[in-house]
């Protein structure tokens, strides 16, 4: 059971990676002045990134065995 909710945590972390990867493109393509909205990518950015990552690497190294 413990594999299984690893790999659900997984998923999930990798979902919201993308949702917020997709995020900063959105606000990265509607522009925008000012440093507010650059740090609105970056932030978005960097944790859509990690949580994709960890996501996927949580999915990789989650190893399935046979019942």
């Amino acid at each position: 059971n413990v594999i299984m909710e690893k790999r659900i945590l997984g998923i999930i972390l990798s979902l919201l990676g993308i949702a917020g990867l997709i995020y900063a493109g959105v606000h990265f393509m509607n522009g925008g002045e000012g440093t507010r909205n650059i740090k609105v990518i970056i932030f978005t950015g960097v944790l859509g990134a990690i949580f994709f990552f960890s996501g996927i690497g949580l999915i990789r190294n989650t190893k399935d065995k046979a019942t």
